[in-house]
């Protein structure tokens, strides 16, 4: 499912013109670098990340989403965005890289 988030997620980052850079998560979060252009407003850009991805996750996987979970939303309201504007782009690849991905 998370290989399939990943895909969705390029997806809706090529309609904001924006580039999908680097992309891990873990059962319960995701980790995402995204370069996207300053005409983009970044919380239209997440907020369409999480409806596109959990509609069609949750159509894909029916039977495996626990939609208790939340409260029946796939993903919280919440989301931080950090700018990396200072850090080396290896440094913050590296990071996402190192994450723990379950298998």
């Amino acid at each position: 499912m998370l290989a399939r988030c990943e895909e969705i997620m390029r997806d809706v980052c090529a309609d904001f013109d924006a580039e999908l850079k680097e992309f891990n998560g873990e059962d319960d979060y995701v980790h995402l670098l995204v370069h996207y252009p300053p005409k983009v407003a970044l919380s239209k850009l997440v907020n369409s990340l999480k409806g596109v991805s959990s509609r069609r996750l949750r159509i894909e996987y029916a039977g495996e989403v626990n939609r208790v979970i939340m409260h029946g939303r796939f993903w919280s309201r919440s989301y931080f965005a950090g700018s990396c504007a200072g850090a080396p782009i290896t440094v913050v690849r590296q990071y996402i890289e190192q994450q723990k991905r379950p298998y």
